[in-house]
């Protein structure tokens, strides 16, 4: 099978030495520790536990970790190349990308030295599996509805509350909770705190989810009936810092998604082209056919042009100048190009295309959700719309 059908020359922040030596550990992993099991965790709705600690070993987590606190001392560089290589190679289920790009960096660009020192350390390893908890149950791209209230308890607070369509809610130990501080002050009364949920009285983990599609991630409701955790929980020197810092975060998650959209994408075109190679109707491969030389042509261009921007979006995440508006783009046309382009490669694989026992398939129940999570689409063209 092709491995990659655009062709897309690497830029050079990412034809360095030590981001190739990366993205070929990551991808031995995959192939030896992920792969083999997939058909498993679609079954189970979760991956092995022990995967992560194996990860951990293997020095693939959290690879944008500073050095002082365990980690590699990488960059975006890396966790692109660890995203790429994910949905490249199907291991769709497994919520290493969440874990990496989105729950650990809250901790070094907002953590105390302390919490650094006691938590990344842990995130690196494995120990600690990283989950966030913003959707509710009432209030999903609208943060400022959250319901979910942290009230002051001596040298504590109690939260009460519930969340759903976690990432990782079935296995995550360390989860980043959004709840409200302040439920009179609106955005400026939204808080952070780091749960650590072993042994965690008051933490209840619901039912996993029963998805369309990425079957085998974790993804579960979660409740907090009258938790207590300590003031060192709080994310922040002070309360009500959570809105700004998890304003200042979401461009980096949504472009994450936008360079999944990418591998997916790449993925779905390299599978496809071989069946259409290898499949005969009428006489000839289908690949024969004036129409499925046009359709893969148009899917080329548009896989193209998509990698061609998140690239461009990267090379600006990296220099720190990524605007929320220009990551909203990212997320939003790549996931809707996403969304097309499997549905045609369903189409040129036939009724064959709509059997789970080939990658196509799960590809198209996996893709759709790239729409809705990290703010639905509809959320990602209103922040455009305030550029204009």
């Amino acid at each position: 099978m092709q491995v990659d059908p655009l062709n897309v020359p690497k830029p050079a922040w990412l034809d360095q030495e030590d981001v190739n030596m990366f993205d070929h550990a990551v991808r031995g992993f995959i192939e030896k520790e992920c792969k083999p099991h997939g058909d498993r965790w679609e079954k189970s709705g979760m991956v092995d536990r022990e995967v992560w600690n194996k990860a951990g070993d293997a020095g693939i987590l959290v690879p944008a970790c500073p050095e002082e606190y365990g980690g590699a001392g990488g960059d975006w560089r890396h966790d692109y190349a660890f995203h790429m290589a994910v949905a490249e190679m199907g291991v769709d289920g497994w919520g290493a990308s969440l874990h990496n790009s989105i729950v650990a960096p809250y901790i070094w660009h907002y953590g105390s030295e302390e919490q650094k020192k006691k938590w990344l350390p842990k995130m690196v390893s494995g120990e600690y599996v990283g989950a966030i908890a913003m959707s509710e149950p009432a209030a999903g791209s609208d943060l400022q509805g959250t319901k979910t209230t942290a009230k002051r308890d001596g040298n504590g607070y109690r939260i009460n509350g519930s969340k759903t369509f976690i990432t990782n809610g079935g296995t995550a130990n360390f989860i980043i909770v959004v709840a409200k501080t302040d439920p009179d002050a609106g955005h400026k009364g939204v808080s952070l705190f780091c749960i650590e949920t072993d042994g965690l009285e008051g933490f209840r983990r619901g039912k996993l989810l029963d998805k369309v599609g990425l079957k085998g991630q974790d993804t579960a409701e979660l409740f907090f009936d009258d938790m207590f955790v300590p003031a060192d929980a709080l994310l922040g020197p002070e309360e009500g810092q959570g809105f700004i810092q998890l304003m200042q975060q979401l461009p980096q998650e949504r472009l994450q998604i936008a360079v999944q959209g990418v591998g997916m994408m790449k993925r779905a075109l390299a599978e496809t082209i071989a069946y259409v190679k290898e499949r005969h109707a009428f006489g000839k491969p289908i690949i024969g056919f004036q129409n499925t030389q046009f359709k893969l042509a148009e899917l080329k261009t548009q896989a193209t042009i998509a990698e061609v921007f998140v690239q461009h979006c990267s090379d600006l995440l990296i220099k720190g100048e990524l605007d929320a508006g220009t990551a909203s783009m990212a997320k939003y046309w790549v996931s809707d190009i996403q969304c097309m382009l499997v549905d045609e490669c369903v189409q040129l694989h036939g009724g064959y295309g709509f059997m789970n026992e080939y990658p196509i398939a799960r590809m198209w129940r996996d893709s759709r959700v790239q729409r809705i999570y990290g703010g639905t689409n509809e959320i990602m063209k209103l922040l455009i719309a305030r550029t204009l």
